[in-house]
């Protein structure tokens, strides 16, 4: 539990960001880039998860037409198929984009 007036508890519950901020940055230009791709891609891929999850609510709630469902599916297959070709294009799999949310859960 993160509410606690006990300062001791609250770095405990806190100390899972240890190994995920790296002690010094790497100024290799190939794993810079690399880093950044992986970053952006994860958050491109968080928002486009949410976007599908919220096209199918809006599909099931009857709030869309054929013509807006067939524009959505088609966005969501051109996007993915965009994000399949920067993760080839960087060497990333889907497990490299699964954004670590601590002791919460995983992006999954």
């Amino acid at each position: 539990m993160l509410i606690t007036n006990d300062e001791d508890e609250l770095r405990e519950a806190l100390t899972f960001t240890d190994s995920v901020i790296p002690e010094r940055i790497s100024a290799d230009p190939e794993i810079v880039e690399n880093g950044l791709a992986k970053l952006v891609l994860s958050i491109i891929e968080l928002v486009r998860r949410l976007l599908e999850k919220q096209a199918l609510r809006r599909m099931d709630a009857g709030n869309l037409t054929e013509e807006e469902i067939e524009r959505l599916g088609t966005a969501l297959m051109k996007l993915e198929e965009k994000m399949d070709e920067m993760k080839r294009l960087f060497g990333l799999t889907d497990d490299d984009l699964n954004l670590s949310l601590g002791p919460i859960r995983t992006l999954e």
